[in-house]
């Protein structure tokens, strides 16, 4: 009888890229939104956005997201991140929607570049919202 040979090298090799897929899916699966102090931070995967608030102009709550075009990014089903350009005033759009059937928070900075966001659930989107608008008040207020 023969001895089976056993291949570690090729075993570890689908292990490790078995994880690698795990960990890509979960870093992408959801945006992580942080508040710092007067800076709003999202990062989704390999595509992230620090904004302070003060360059904020506004903020609005929209149904759909313009028709743009690509740059970076991919769109699953309800999902779509990435970078997209704005065929108007040939800006850069950051895009981080986890659900595209809800409403996205829409912020404009620096006069012509845009944001959009939400997250999965609608009652979180709605409470992000409130407090952006809360803070770009206050901040309009002190100008």
């Amino acid at each position: 009888m023969k001895n089976k040979k056993r291949n570690w090298f090729w075993n570890t090799l689908i292990v490790l890229s078995l994880i690698v897929v795990a960990i890509a899916y979960v870093v992408h699966s959801k945006n992580w939104i942080k508040i710092d102090g007067e800076q709003f931070k999202i990062l989704s995967g390999v595509y992230y956005k620090e904004l302070k608030f003060s360059e904020v102009n506004g903020v609005t709550m929209v149904d759909k997201i313009p028709s743009l075009e690509r740059i970076n990014g991919f769109s699953v089903q309800e999902v779509e991140k990435g970078i997209f350009k704005d065929s108007i005033y040939r800006t850069e759009v950051y895009i981080f929607v986890d659900k595209l059937s809800r409403q996205k928070v829409k912020v404009t900075y620096n006069d012509t570049l845009q944001l959009f966001f939400n997250v999965s659930d609608s009652l979180e989107t709605q409470k992000m919202y409130t407090l952006f608008s809360q803070k770009v008040d206050s901040l309009s207020k002190l100008k």
